[in-house]
């Protein structure tokens, strides 16, 4: 085994909201469908004694998988996640009823994005979508939807739980009064099916978005269970075989689906000693992490699921946070929004501003989460953000200024002792300054060049930010010495991405240093005498 795949030292998962270790039961069943001596065969062969018997195991999931939500096995149609189920439900909806006079949707701004880009989608396609604003605690109340519905309202789709800091929707009391008012509700339930009870009938929900890695079950796999009376049509998204009710063709995988039922089956027997030990782990980490000052619950504090708990922290950059954590398995938000560098959509929706975005962690327990673990990473997290704030180098080494990565504190420390503080070169050349962002944003840049005959000779920077825009500053003030003003003015902050190896979707940030840099070449002085 790779060290990747087995580290040398301890590292504890803490991101049971992205994704969930599969079971060892849930394995186990799914290698009985694995392997020439185990049910492989295509579950649509009915022809032969093989395919009758996948077929088999693919109706016994369908089973478990519709007992968890209290469905008839027939309301469900395996797809490869929640994502494919979300745009199946809003794009098959809509699109089958293309003719109809009814081309509205109501959805909140907090959504997963796959169901805010099908809104977008069914936008360009010429439906209005109404995005109603949760509350601080990030709730969005029956009333708001009752106040939002239109008389050319078609559907209503809430998510259940926050993918991102766990707070339970009412989808219930939205279900019943969208059956009351005829319009369809859709209800993305990734993060809350098996943890919370579900009954679609009850709670009147028309579509429930479901997939099976975020109950311990494998990836590539989930469903849509769709209304069954009266008929709901939906409009396929993909065509072929025409598998699923002819609403999802492709072979069904039948090693996956048997992996999800038998997912559902066990959350469905332990749902309710699962969720009061791991919401027991919650307060535990919580009690811990709200003993450091600014520490912030994102959401309500109490209408929130057992297994995921979202803070800001004040005072830290919360990339280089998550850098210095890099024993805990922890994020700053959704997993499907990791790649981007902005602060996340759905605390902005709650008021957040942009730095306190950027600097939250999204903590998620599971199954195989130990009282020890959260004990560990609470003690951790406290330890960090104690050390960032008080500007203390890793492991207790002194340093000028908080906010380095442990992999840069060597290189960036040693250019910023030798520039103690902006302004602060002491020399009787010109000093040259560039400036550009500020710390409230995020990230801030100040560059100082000493100028001797029209070259720099001496250069040093202070910087806040994540730690790929502090190497970065590093990076350049080593580089810059003997050049001149056209120099310094063609210099372009892709040189030091490719150097120093940024990934594409956090390289945007250098974009600071680049203007910091245009701002010292405007500053360039006439003469090797004058000064800024």
């Amino acid at each position: 085994m790779s060290e990747a795949a087995a580290p040398s030292r301890r590292v504890v998962y803490l991101d049971n909201a992205a994704t969930t270790p599969v079971d060892p039961r849930v394995v186990t069943a799914m290698l009985e469908c694995l392997g020439p001596d185990a049910t492989f065969a295509n579950p649509a062969s009915a022809s032969h004694v093989f395919g009758r018997a996948a077929s088999a195991r693919v109706e016994q999931a369908r089973a478990e998988v519709a007992a968890l939500v209290h469905a008839a096995p027939e309301q469900i149609v395996f797809t490869s996640g929640a994502t494919e189920s979300n745009n199946l439900a809003l794009l098959g909806a809509l699109r089958f009823r293309r003719d109809r006079a009814q081309r509205h949707v109501v959805t909140s701004r907090t959504e997963h994005p796959a169901v805010l880009d099908a809104c977008r989608q069914l936008e360009r396609e010429g439906c209005a979508v109404t995005y109603l604003k949760p509350g601080v605690d990030g709730i969005v109340t029956p009333e708001q939807v009752a106040a939002a519905l239109q008389p050319d309202t078609l559907l209503v789709s809430i998510m259940h739980v926050n993918n991102e800091i766990g707070v339970v929707q009412d989808v219930g009391a939205i279900g019943r009064l969208c059956r009351e008012r005829g319009v369809l509700c859709h209800v993305d339930a990734a993060q809350g099916a098996g943890k919370l009870d579900l009954d679609v009938g009850r709670d009147g929900i028309d579509l429930l978005s479901l997939t099976a890695h975020k109950l311990h079950g494998p990836k590539g796999v989930g469903a849509l269970c769709i209304r069954r009376e009266p008929r709901l049509g939906l409009v396929p998204l993909q065509f072929g075989g025409g598998q699923e009710r002819g609403l999802r063709s492709g072979t069904v995988p039948t090693h996956q689906v048997v992996g999800m039922g038998a997912a559902y089956r066990i959350a469905r027997e332990a749902m309710a000693t699962d969720m009061a030990r791991i919401a027991g782990l919650r307060e535990r980490l919580w009690r811990k992490l709200a003993e450091l000052p600014g520490v912030l619950l994102n959401g309500h504090p109490t209408q929130r699921v057992a297994g995921i708990l979202s803070i800001s922290i004040e005072g830290v950059e919360g990339e280089t946070l998550l850098l210095a954590l890099d024993d805990l398995a922890v994020s700053s938000g959704s997993a499907c929004a990791s790649l981007h560098a902005q602060p996340s959509y759905v605390l902005r929706a709650l008021g957040r501003s942009d730095r306190l975005a950027q600097s939250s962690l999204r903590l998620s327990l599971g199954r195989f989460t130990t009282p020890d673990e959260v004990d560990y990473a609470g003690d951790r997290i406290r330890e960090e953000v104690t050390r960032l704030r008080e500007g203390r180098g890793r492991r207790g080494a002194p340093s000028p200024r908080p906010q380095a990565d442990a992999r840069y504190t060597a290189e960036v420390y040693r250019r910023l002792h030798e520039l103690p503080g902006a302004g602060s070169l002491e020399t009787d050349a010109p000093v040259l300054m560039g400036r550009a962002g500020e710390r409230e944003q995020g990230c801030e840049v100040a560059l100082e060049f000493e100028v001797r005959d029209g070259r720099i000779a001496a250069a040093g920077f202070t910087a806040f930010g994540c730690p790929h825009l502090l190497a970065a500053a590093s990076w350049l003030t080593e580089r810059v010495r003997g050049w001149g003003r056209e120099e310094l003015a063609g210099w372009d902050w892709q040189e030091a991405a490719r150097a120093l190896e940024v990934p594409p979707a956090k390289s945007g940030r250098l974009l600071t240093l680049q203007d910091a840099v245009r701002d010292a070449v405007r500053n360039w002085p006439e003469t090797k005498r004058s000064t800024v």
